[in-house]
């Protein structure tokens, strides 16, 4: 298990860090402070830094909800819903109205952490030439992972219609200071919003180093591109990406499945990253919430228990798989039969953003498809995979098998079953996600209702009204 230094990502401000430098306070009663006042140090930087870090961990976002969020929208037949909130119950039925709070949250949390990233990129001139690198590619990881799930959470998939037209999210690359004329700006194209994303984590990946204690390192940036490319069909950039990250020996698989989701059989119990880990959004009992703690656990974990897993889907597993002993019914102190996911028991447990089975997929499904072995051969890459689930290995494998594997090693954990059926989708293989074809308008987010009051050059997305 990788050292875990004892510095936790601590709640900062939302507005623009005034913390950074709190003696012009008194002096400057505005909405917000000259980015020149307010970030004046390397030590400003980094707190700044630090700030971008605490949004994407809000639970809105890479707490949690970035992931449970699209699930919801796609797992009618794996999952059920039995929660309370009336927007969260939206999702489950497919029936977003465009001022859902959740949605907003979401919204709002990522262009916090922009603009924090946005912050830190503009001032790099007051950080030492010995740490420019580091911090530089620590904000534009930030900023090319959280545009690239705006993309696909507020846009159509790249699959879908022609990326060029498409319309995703606004770019902001500047620090917003105050809020004027300038800052109203219009969508960018689906191409645009991944492309800004491709540009942010591969300068990220060359400027990073390849340990960073729980921060985002190279290899952060490596696996976040390779599930970029794979979400693009491009096949052969995710397949380098993912045999880079595995290939550089950095990180290991846990013996176990469920080591990668250690539960010290009490609450309130914060556990280092794993060895699989190759980045997670740490939480913490004084700091943090994990969302899908939140409603996938239930109260005897610290969660609400909202979410009961089909027995449909525990039936899918193969006789044997070890996997399928992480989905479970509930203790029978909790009087009740309820079957459920027990990959986030812990409630301070850490958000797993990325971990090195997923690269293992990806090479394998991108092998296959360009009939290559980079690395590995399909097969084998699948048989680490099954070995570790207890499965007997394949001696073949098909497209089918890998995805099918890829499906039982990742539920629940990234949002996956939304986005793997849009990028899967073609007119030869037509998808369905609950009762919608995967191209509805109703499987992409609404822009917020309340965005498009606050900037007139906002439109709307196709099967929203305004």
């Amino acid at each position: 298990m990788k050292r875990f230094k004892n510095i936790y990502i601590t709640a900062l401000s939302t507005t623009l860090l005034l913390g950074a430098c709190n003696k012009q306070l008194d002096l400057k009663p505005h909405q917000s402070i000259e980015q020149s006042v307010a970030i004046l140090t390397e030590q400003d930087v980094r707190i700044t830094l630090t700030g971008a870090y605490n949004r994407a961990g809000l639970s809105d976002l890479y707490g949690g909800g970035a992931y449970l969020y699209p699930d919801l929208l796609a797992t009618q037949t794996v999952i059920s819903w039995h929660g309370t909130y009336q927007q969260l119950t939206q999702m489950s039925n497919q029936a977003i109205p465009i001022d859902n709070s959740f949605i907003n949250a979401t919204w709002l949390d990522a262009y916090e952490v922009i603009n924090q990233a946005n912050n830190v990129l503009a001032n790099l001139d007051k950080v030492s030439a010995g740490n420019k690198d580091e911090i530089e590619g620590e904000a534009r990881f930030l900023r090319g992972m959280t545009y690239f799930d705006m993309a696909r959470l507020f846009g159509r998939a790249w699959n879908d219609g022609d990326p060029n037209t498409n319309l995703a999210v606004p770019i902001v690359l500047t620090p917003t200071t105050v809020i004027s004329a300038s800052s109203y700006v219009t969508r960018s194209t689906v191409a645009q919003v991944y492309q800004q994303a491709i540009t942010d984590l591969t300068t990220a990946e060359a400027k990073l180093p390849e340990s960073n204690s729980y921060l985002a390192n190279k290899y952060s940036a490596a696996a976040i591109l390779a599930r970029l490319y794979l979400q693009q069909g491009d096949y052969a950039k995710a397949l380098n990406e993912a045999s880079g990250v595995i290939e550089s020996g950095k990180f290991q698989l846990n013996v176990n499945y469920a080591d990668e989701f250690p539960y010290p059989n009490q609450n309130a119990v914060h556990v280092d990253n794993t060895d699989e880990d190759i980045f997670a959004i740490q939480v913490t009992d004084q700091q943090g919430v994990n969302s899908l703690n939140t409603y996938y656990a239930s109260k005897t974990d610290g969660g609400r228990g909202d979410i009961h897993v089909d027995d449909s889907f525990l039936a899918s597993f193969e006789a044997g798989d070890d996997r399928a002993n992480i989905i479970q019914y509930d203790d029978p102190a909790d009087n009740t039969t309820t079957l459920r996911c027990h990959k986030f028991d812990n409630a301070v447990g850490n958000v797993h953003i990325v971990r090195l089975a997923e690269m293992y997929l990806i090479r394998a499904e991108c092998n296959f498809r360009l009939g290559s072995a980079i690395g590995n051969t399909p097969v084998n890459d699948i048989n680490v995979i099954r070995e570790r689930a207890k499965l007997d290995d394949l001696a073949t494998v098909t497209l089918d098998q890998i995805l099918n594997e890829r499906v039982h090693e990742l539920f629940f954990e990234g949002g996956f079953f939304l986005h793997d059926a849009k990028r899967l989708n073609s007119p030869s293989n037509p998808v369905t996600i609950g009762a919608l074809p995967a191209t509805s308008p109703k499987l992409v987010f609404p822009i917020p209702k309340q965005e498009l009051n606050a900037n007139p050059k906002l439109v709307q997305n196709p099967g929203y009204g305004s």
